[in-house]
């Protein structure tokens, strides 16, 4: 039974000694998976009566021929004989199935894929040259197994890929931050390229005649691991959110008269200091939680959710079927991400000049529906995202924008010249405009304290737990058996590679040191609002909080490095008052998430090279690159946009969201709740109890209850944003329904690659639509609507 199908057994030819060999193929499927599974023999028993076999032979005579031979796998060492088997009841049959039934739970045992009792096959084995299962740990016993050094995993091809693919995501991420705000993971997207333009690169060498170095699972660890440092700081840098928080635009938008908002606290975008500011400040997230990489990884045995999936991804990927299955994947991605781009590009012919034109403002449910921002605007990202994101993210994303676009905001326009002054703009925060970024602020704060105060209760807990019993540290259940065990071996190997080529303490302890005192200053010259000491503090204390961090992203896969750095804004807005604020808590803001984002990647990327057998010095290297490559090409990229487009305009195709949101909690630290609308802090109150209350009886109610309860901080993205890209996310996710239930097989292998396709084809075309914005082309159509005269 593999996740819930059923499979048949057939034998294969191609087998050692005292060794069974079969094939799993699908029964009842247009198309046959086949993956060769190698049953070891505990003893070699004799043949029954009625054989002529002789005790040196395979014991069976297989039925089929097999068209797969594995690669370098060595034979089996010889086993000790043994006499005659003496007779038990049920027949040679009988004890031949026995025989095979038990062998194979016992290796579902060791691959980790069997839990106690009945058990299921929930992941590919993984190939003999990648070191994992036991056949890969008996080369690996044997010396058959050579996991490159260090210095050969990180290669000119995968940085040259890692720097191609990075600033592409980062285009990406981009875009999805300056628009809504919801940034789906792209790691799968990230190892399945990284693993198509290098596989790609060496087939084609070789057909030249040209040697190549083989592409190995070690190399392709680091490219994922340079490519995720590299977008990661789009993301982290806050080029969409605090950053963005301090320019003119933003210090307009909020109003000069607003209370709190002063033209002395406004820093306007540029690629000096910003370049100049991720440097300080993006590195010493990696040498912060260096020293403890022992104990998350291998004596904690913490999860990393993403990172083992990733792992996995990566170690299925070279072996026969898994290459096959990524040459698949790639060519599903690179059809939908010319179709993405072939569409965007169809589109910008009928954008036109303005912020009314084109399919982006199509009154697909009718013009009131679109008046309150109800509408399907033919968004490939967005699509994209709903099948990537959950059922239940999209599912709260729409629910979010039905109670904030269908009921609350008409509710409140109602009261307009009583609870604000009626006639005022639809930006001005004294009006409407203020309870939507508040009551969205008040949703964000109330889903972040809560899961704050969730993972730090796990995180204490657990740690109690273990040191009172040790044997209550791992988190992934291991089988229990001999010392001998091939799974003991393949862990010995792993513990061994992990901890072989380390990263010497002292080295990690003093780069830090170093890197605080440069950034300590180096920040107070960029924002002079922000004292030396106030940033000396806050590297003191970051550390702690980046195990907090990354503990906790261990157990749940969550990061909450946005909900840290919100806790600094706040705490150094208040400390240095209303004469630069405002300006010191977004820094701060920056420098807490940088670091606590950075160390929970890190520790991330070390879980993923554990499992593949790559060397702890070559991820943490490739994410040094990484990060300096991040350094240059988000804010570059990030640059692009601000040249290009009218960013942070609220009637625009780029809002950025978060920059709003972010200024106003660095109002709020300085000048607390006076300059709220009439009513908005009660409703806020409201909000902020509600999104507690909803998390918690996600934690509460039985799993087949809380499955369909929302999530609060998905439901407060459209309260400020609007309801179109939710109906976009909830399009994407009604085709992914659709298709689980149809194929849900072709729906696991290739919704990431068709989602990543739609995202990449999208995020493409904002390239050459800047180019042209940047040359003043604008396009030569504007398609609107509008009532019919006859109404």
């Amino acid at each position: 039974k593999v996740k819930g199908r059923i499979y048949n057994l057939i034998p294969s030819r191609d087998c050692f000694p005292n060794s069974c060999c079969f094939f799993l193929e699908a029964d009842g499927t247009s198309k046959r998976r086949q993956q060769l599974i190698f049953l070891r023999a505990t003893k070699r028993r004799s043949p029954p009566p009625f054989s002529s076999t002789s005790p040196s032979s395979p014991p069976f005579t297989p039925l089929h021929p097999s068209p797969y031979r594995p690669p370098h796998l060595p034979p089996p060492p010889p086993l000790a004989a043994v006499g005659p088997a003496k007779p038990r009841r049920g027949g040679w049959a009988q004890r031949e199935r026995e025989t095979h039934t038990e062998a194979g739970r016992k290796l579902g045992r060791e691959m980790g894929t069997v839990a106690q009792g009945e058990r299921e096959i929930v992941q590919p084995f993984l190939d003999p040259a990648v070191g994992s299962g036991n056949a890969g740990e008996a080369a690996g016993a044997e010396g058959g197994l050579k996991v490159p050094p260090w210095r050969e995993q990180i290669t000119v091809r995968g940085l040259v890929v890692s720097a191609l693919l990075g600033a592409l995501f980062c285009i990406i991420t981009h875009k999805l931050n300056l628009t809504v705000g919801v940034i789906p993971s792209l790691n799968v997207a990230a190892g399945l390229l990284g693993f198509f333009f290098v596989k790609s690169w060496t087939e084609f060498l070789s057909k030249l005649g040209i040697f190549t170095v083989p592409f190995t699972p070690q190399e392709n660890t680091v490219i994922q691991t340079c490519v995720v440092a590299c977008y990661g700081l789009a993301f982290s840098g806050g080029f969409g959110s605090y950053m963005l928080s301090m320019n003119q635009r933003t210090y307009e938008l909020i109003g000069a008269d607003y209370p709190g908002n002063r033209a002395e606290d406004v820093k306007n975008p540029s690629l000096g200091w910003m370049i100049g500011f991720t440097f300080v400040v993006s590195f010493l997230g990696l040498f912060s939680l260096v020293p403890l990489r022992k104990i998350m990884i291998i004596d904690y045995k913490l999860t990393y959710p993403s990172g083992t999936a990733t792992a996995l991804l990566i170690n299925s990927f070279h072996t026969n079927t898994g290459a096959e299955l990524a040459r698949k994947q790639v060519h599903c991605l690179g059809k939908y991400m010319s179709i993405s781009f072939l569409w965007s590009c169809f589109k910008w012919f009928f954008s036109g000049v303005g912020d009314s034109c084109g399919f982006d403002n199509f009154p697909t449910l009718g013009l009131e529906a679109f008046k309150n921002s109800f509408y399907f605007d033919f968004s490939p990202t967005y699509v994209g995202c709903g099948l990537i994101c959950p059922h239940i993210v999209n599912c709260s994303v729409l629910l979010g924008a039905i109670i904030s676009w269908g009921f609350l905001w008409p509710f409140i326009k109602t009261h307009a010249g009583d609870w604000y002054p009626a006639g005022l703009g639809s930006n001005d925060f004294k009006g409407l405009y203020g309870y939507k970024v508040f009551i969205a602020i008040s949703l964000i704060l109330g889903d972040g304290l809560y899961n704050l105060i969730k993972i730090v209760a796990i995180t204490v807990k657990t740690m109690c737990n273990a040191q009172t019993k040790y044997s209550s540290l791992p988190l992934v259940n291991t089988s229990e058996g001999d010392e001998t065990s091939e799974l003991l071996m393949e862990e010995k190997l792993r513990n061994k590679t992990f901890l072989k080529e380390g990263i010497p303490s002292w080295f990690a302890a003093s780069a830090y040191v170093a890197l605080a005192a440069i950034s300590t200053t180096t920040v107070p010259m960029i924002f002079p609002q922000v004292r030396w000491y106030l940033v000396l503090v806050s590297y003191m204390v970051a550390p702690a909080l980046a195990f907090c961090n990354s503990y906790g992203t261990g157990l749940t896969d969550w990061s909450l490095s946005s909900t840290y750095g919100k806790i600094g804004l706040f705490i150094f807005a208040s400390l240095v008052g209303s004469n630069g604020g405002v300006i010191a808590g977004l820094a701060a803001c920056g420098v807490m998430m940088s670091i606590v984002s950075t160390a929970a990647d890190l520790m991330q990327d070390f879980k993923t090279g554990y499992l593949t057998l790559s060397s702890p010095r070559s991820m943490f290297v490739s994410q040094l690159i990484g990060t300096a490559m991040g350094c240059v090409i988000a804010p570059l990229t990030f640059w692009m946009y601000w040249s290009a487009f009218d960013i942070g305009s609220p009637d625009g195709a780029y809002k950025a969201p978060y920059a709003v949101i972010y200024r106003e909690m660095a109002i709020l630290g300085v000048e607390g709740f006076s300059a709220l609308p009439k009513h908005c802090l009660a409703i806020c109150c409201g909000f902020f109890i509600a999104a507690l209350v909803i998390n918690l009886a996600r934690d509460v109610t039985p799993e087949n209850i809380s499955q369909y309860i929302p999530i609060p901080m998905a439901m407060a993205v459209p309260f400020y944003i609007g309801a179109y890209f939710a109906i976009d996310m909830f399009v994407g996710t009604v085709i992914l329904f659709v298709w689980e239930r149809i194929n849900r097989r072709d729906a696991e292998d290739y919704s990431g690659a068709v989602a990543s396709g739609l995202i990449c084809g999208d995020g493409i075309w904002t390239v050459p639509s800047a180019i042209l914005s940047i040359f003043k082309i604008d396009p030569p159509i504007c398609m609107s609507f509008g009532p019919s005269l006859a109404s």
